[in-house]
Protein backbone atom coordinates (compact mmCIF):
# COMPACT_ATOMS: atom_id res chain seq x y z
CA UNK A 1 0.00 0.00 0.00
CA UNK A 2 1.01 3.45 0.23
CA UNK A 3 1.09 6.00 2.66
CA UNK A 4 1.29 9.57 2.99
CA UNK A 5 2.21 11.47 5.51
CA UNK A 6 2.33 15.98 5.83
CA UNK A 7 4.17 18.01 7.92
CA UNK A 8 4.52 21.86 8.27
CA UNK A 9 1.37 23.05 9.87
CA UNK A 10 1.03 25.49 12.51
CA UNK A 11 -0.09 28.48 13.80
CA UNK A 12 0.93 31.79 11.69
CA UNK A 13 -0.09 35.24 12.41
CA UNK A 14 -2.21 37.42 9.00
CA UNK A 15 0.34 38.04 6.26
CA UNK A 16 2.59 35.02 7.22
CA UNK A 17 4.01 31.86 5.69
CA UNK A 18 3.84 28.53 5.92
CA UNK A 19 5.31 25.33 3.70
CA UNK A 20 3.61 21.98 3.84
CA UNK A 21 5.20 18.91 2.86
CA UNK A 22 3.54 15.61 2.49
CA UNK A 23 6.09 12.36 2.00
CA UNK A 24 4.35 9.28 0.20
CA UNK A 25 5.95 5.90 1.14
CA UNK A 26 5.63 2.50 0.89
CA UNK A 27 5.13 0.19 -2.14
CA UNK A 28 4.94 2.41 -5.21
CA UNK A 29 5.49 2.40 -9.07
CA UNK A 30 4.63 5.26 -9.78
CA UNK A 31 2.77 8.43 -8.67
CA UNK A 32 0.56 10.35 -11.14
CA UNK A 33 -1.33 13.32 -9.65
CA UNK A 34 -0.43 15.05 -6.42
CA UNK A 35 -3.38 17.36 -4.53
CA UNK A 36 -4.09 19.63 -1.45
CA UNK A 37 -6.91 19.68 -0.16
CA UNK A 38 -8.11 21.95 3.04
CA UNK A 39 -11.55 21.17 5.12
CA UNK A 40 -12.54 24.19 7.26
CA UNK A 41 -14.73 23.49 10.35
CA UNK A 42 -18.27 22.74 9.32
CA UNK A 43 -17.43 22.89 5.72
CA UNK A 44 -16.64 20.49 3.27
CA UNK A 45 -13.47 19.48 1.95
CA UNK A 46 -12.18 21.47 -0.88
CA UNK A 47 -9.42 21.16 -3.42
CA UNK A 48 -7.16 23.67 -3.28
CA UNK A 49 -4.24 22.56 -5.62
CA UNK A 50 -3.10 20.17 -8.37
CA UNK A 51 0.02 19.10 -9.73
CA UNK A 52 0.60 16.47 -12.48
CA UNK A 53 3.95 14.68 -13.73
CA UNK A 54 4.13 15.25 -17.43
CA UNK A 55 7.83 13.11 -16.90
CA UNK A 56 10.10 16.02 -16.99
CA UNK A 57 7.44 19.01 -16.60
CA UNK A 58 5.02 19.37 -14.22
CA UNK A 59 1.32 20.50 -14.24
CA UNK A 60 -0.09 22.69 -11.16
CA UNK A 61 -3.38 24.58 -10.72
CA UNK A 62 -4.82 26.27 -7.96
CA UNK A 63 -8.85 27.17 -6.78
CA UNK A 64 -8.95 30.75 -7.64
CA UNK A 65 -8.74 31.90 -3.79
CA UNK A 66 -5.36 31.37 -3.43
CA UNK A 67 -3.75 31.70 -7.15
CA UNK A 68 -0.71 34.22 -6.92
CA UNK A 69 -0.57 33.03 -2.95
CA UNK A 70 0.04 29.45 -2.60
CA UNK A 71 2.77 27.15 -4.84
CA UNK A 72 2.26 23.68 -5.27
CA UNK A 73 5.56 21.81 -5.77
CA UNK A 74 7.10 18.29 -5.79
CA UNK A 75 10.30 16.21 -5.90
CA UNK A 76 9.32 13.00 -8.05
CA UNK A 77 12.76 11.57 -6.55
CA UNK A 78 11.35 11.52 -3.03
CA UNK A 79 7.85 10.96 -4.06
CA UNK A 80 6.84 14.32 -1.88
CA UNK A 81 4.97 16.98 -3.07
CA UNK A 82 5.24 20.61 -1.12
CA UNK A 83 2.33 23.49 -0.47
CA UNK A 84 4.55 26.95 0.21
CA UNK A 85 1.14 29.33 1.11
CA UNK A 86 2.36 33.00 1.54
CA UNK A 87 0.17 36.05 2.85
CA UNK A 88 -1.67 34.00 4.26
CA UNK A 89 -5.55 34.70 5.24
CA UNK A 90 -7.44 33.93 8.55
CA UNK A 91 -10.28 32.36 5.93
CA UNK A 92 -7.06 30.13 4.73
CA UNK A 93 -7.31 28.51 8.16
CA UNK A 94 -8.20 24.76 7.72
CA UNK A 95 -7.13 21.31 7.81
CA UNK A 96 -5.02 20.60 5.06
CA UNK A 97 -5.03 16.83 3.33
CA UNK A 98 -2.22 15.59 1.30
CA UNK A 99 -3.54 12.99 -2.13
CA UNK A 100 -2.22 11.22 -4.49
CA UNK A 101 -3.16 8.66 -7.90
CA UNK A 102 -0.37 6.24 -7.38
CA UNK A 103 0.37 2.76 -8.60
CA UNK A 104 1.80 0.21 -6.46
CA UNK A 105 4.60 -2.30 -7.48
CA UNK A 106 1.47 -5.04 -7.77
CA UNK A 107 -0.11 -2.85 -10.45
CA UNK A 108 -2.75 -1.43 -8.21
CA UNK A 109 -3.58 1.78 -9.41
CA UNK A 110 -5.80 3.71 -6.23
CA UNK A 111 -6.65 6.97 -4.36
CA UNK A 112 -4.76 7.79 -0.95
CA UNK A 113 -5.25 10.32 1.83
CA UNK A 114 -2.78 11.27 4.11
CA UNK A 115 -4.04 11.99 7.80
CA UNK A 116 -3.70 16.16 7.20
CA UNK A 117 -2.33 19.15 9.32
CA UNK A 118 -3.93 21.95 10.89
CA UNK A 119 -2.98 25.61 9.94
CA UNK A 120 -4.15 28.32 11.72
CA UNK A 121 -4.12 31.59 10.80
CA UNK A 122 -4.75 34.54 13.21
CA UNK A 123 -3.23 37.29 15.29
Amino acid sequence: QVQLVESGGGLVQPGGSLRLSCAASGSIFSINVMRWYRQAPGKQRDLVAVISSGGSTNYADYVDSVKGRFTISRDNAKNTVYLQMNSLKPEDTAVYYCNADATTNWGHRGEYWGQGTQVTVSS
